[in-house]
């Protein structure tokens, strides 16, 4: 007998037939409509002092960026914060393994949304081999700890998991290569995990078997379709937060003041960026 046939890739989708993409117009109306729900929800949030923490984490190209970048758009960046943390340092690496995220914390009236976070450990460190057998033993243990302690000071933490089919994940790598303007997306470890799809799916299986905590559960995001995925991850963050509408009232522009004694210097003592679009 010949070597067995190596078993397809299971796609983390497969779990129900497929939606057809979203209508562009619908789209574009509801994001509208989430993203002053948005604005609401961070006024109410300073008000309130509340904390909230969001964690996005999922495969490569699987539109967690994206979605984070439609959440923030609306919002004031001095209440809203996006961590994206890079590789350790060597002195980082010798530190206790959350100390580093720790300092990224909200205040009181802060957002804080991580685009991946201390799951590393549990997913690229694992899988590529950065972490010993006794970290990642470690961490498992330690994690669902570190996250009811977090939610018992009061923090409200929200975890994303943004689940990709193979073939999508595959179509959104030969969009990046084809493009020049998104080229920079794409990492040499990110080609290294296309290679290991079903390590990933081992390591996010395990991972979610150990932290899938009623604290702090993991929220699925089907992600086949951004705009789809962006919605739904929207909505479902809106309604995690018991925010009430608190927008100010709108400001009246009163008439300005005309100056007095004041006279501008000439155009021609000043320079100006050429109009290159006539």
């Amino acid at each position: 007998m010949g070597k067995s046939a190596k078993p397809p890739r299971v796609s983390e989708l497969d779990h129900g037939a497929a939606l057809a993409p979203i209508d562009r117009k619908l789209y574009a109306k509801e994001l509208a409509r989430l993203q002053v729900e948005l604005v609401k929800m961070q006024y109410w949030v300073k008000a309130t002092g509340f904390r909230l923490m969001v964690l996005f984490e999922g495969r490569d190209a699987a539109g967690k960026g994206g979605t984070i970048k439609r959440i923030t758009e609306p919002l004031n960046p001095r209440g809203c914060r996006v961590v994206a943390l890079g590789t350790p340092s060597d002195q980082q690496r010798s530190q206790w393994y959350f100390q580093r995220y720790v300092e990224h914390f909200p205040s009181g009236g802060e957002i804080v949304l991580f685009d991946r976070s201390w799951y590393n450990r549990a997913g690229v460190e694992r899988v590529m081999g950065f972490c010993s057998e006794e970290e990642l033993r470690e961490f498992e243990q330690s994690c669902p700890e570190f996250e009811r302690m977090l939610v018992r000071s009061g923090i409200v933490l929200l975890k994303y998991w943004f689940s990709v089919s193979d073939a999508e994940q595959e179509a959104r790598f030969q969009a990046r290569i084809d493009d020049p303007a998104r080229r920079w997306k794409l990492s040499p470890m990110d080609l290294e995990s296309r290679d290991r799809w079903e390590q990933f799916s081992r390591a996010k299986d395990d991972m979610f078997a150990h932290t899938n905590i009623p604290e702090a559960p993991w929220f699925t995001v089907e992600a086949d379709d951004k705009r789809r995925a962006r919605l739904n991850c929207i909505r479902h963050l809106l309604s995690k937060v018991p925010y009430e509408d608190m927008t100010p009232p709108a400001l009246k522009l009163p008439p300005r003041r005309k100056a007095k004694g004041y006279e501008r210097p000439p155009f021609n003592e000043q320079f100006f960026v050429p109009n290159a679009y006539p």
